[in-house]
């Protein structure tokens, strides 16, 4: 059997890895920092080490005795610090893979993204031979105003360029999964809670279109896809995308958790309404060093507007992976999760 250990085991992603592997009998050893919320794998049968990617000799420590990693551990957030992001993405996965040729561990899957091929508005379905395009170019980026949400795109960017480096010549096997926007239980940080709690607040006016089509994976989905992986021990390196088979439409994904959640979804804005309001917004706490971002950015609005859609042929090919998940069942599994932990009141 082999040993495996997990970064980020209590992250979203990461606590739905945990379950999976231990609902399929493996016993996982979950990396996390000394004092991080566990909750979200509380109860599962599972074994600890503890440090931080930042510090590699805690990583060194940790890995000795396994033979398999799952690197889920990042900093993922649309406002923030740019050094912050570069230490945890794109220092902390060299110094995952760093600690992995120590140990003389050869199987390594990382959890990468679907933007390191770009988000912006695009007719194109993109796949794992479109060009890097992570640097989303917003009004006023280039010049003096960078958008923070461009900052975890760019250093997962960098760290799957570092990362396909460091392993060649080395022996060391590594599978870069790439998932679309993700969902489900555990996901308390993402844009689809914030839009229920909007509607659940009264909100009758929000961003969005008609038009655009939004790739989604929900996260139970996308445990299978970090199993698959573990089981195929797919050799050299591979990217992969992972996401549902078919790409819905924006507006749609946001009705299904809006009558789930038994809420009124809000009347549809026009961009050049919103855009605005969220330039001003975002420029003003910049100016001010706010550390939490405002309702409004660049950045947010134009994922409200853009159409993203990727290739899942790949996964398919290689893992044997389509979702098992329709679209209204993993909504309808989130939103029952948001009313257990009170997030939707």
């Amino acid at each position: 059997m082999s040993k495996l250990i997990v970064t980020g085991a209590n992250g979203f992603i990461g606590s739905h890895i945990v379950r999976f592997f231990t609902d399929k009998g493996i016993r996982v050893t979950c990396f996390v920092r000394k004092n991080s919320n566990v909750d979200a794998i509380k109860g599962y049968d599972v074994d600890f080490k503890y440090g931080d990617i930042r510090d590699k000799r805690s990583l060194v420590d940790a890995f000795k005795g396994h033979d398999f990693v799952i690197h889920n551990a990042a900093y993922v957030k649309d406002w923030g610090d740019y050094g912050t992001f570069y230490r945890n993405n794109v220092e902390g996965t060299l110094n995952v893979l760093n600690a992995c040729a120590e140990n003389d561990i050869k199987d390594v899957v990382m959890t990468s993204t679907n933007s390191v091929y770009g988000e912006e508005d695009s007719a194109t379905v993109k796949n794992e031979d479109s060009p890097y395009h992570s640097h989303y170019r917003y009004f006023l980026d280039s010049i003096f105003f960078p958008c923070k949400m461009n900052y975890y795109r760019d250093t997962k960017r960098i760290a799957e360029e570092r990362a396909i480096d460091f392993v060649r010549n080395r022996g060391i096997n590594l599978t870069l999964l790439e998932p679309v926007w993700v969902y489900g239980e555990n996901g308390a940080g993402t844009i689809f809670l914030e839009y229920i709690k909007s509607a659940k607040q009264g909100v009758l006016l929000a961003p969005g279109s008609r038009r655009n089509k939004f790739h989604v994976i929900y996260a139970g989905d996308l445990a299978r896809a970090y199993y698959l992986a573990f089981c195929k021990r797919l050799k050299g390196v591979q990217r992969i995308l992972v996401g549902n088979s078919e790409c819905n439409l924006m507006d749609d994904i946001f009705s299904r958790f809006c009558e789930c959640a038994n809420v009124k979804k809000p009347i549809l804005l026009p961009k050049w309404i919103v855009y605005p309001a969220g330039l001003i917004l975002e420029a003003l706490y910049t100016v001010f060093g706010a550390k939490s971002p405002p309702l409004l950015t660049r950045g947010r609005v134009n994922t409200f507007y853009d159409n993203i859609e990727y290739s899942t042929l790949k996964a398919k090919q290689l893992l044997g992976f389509k979702n098992e998940y329709n679209l209204t069942e993993g909504i309808r599994n989130t939103v029952e999760w948001y009313k257990i932990q009170g997030y939707d009141s």
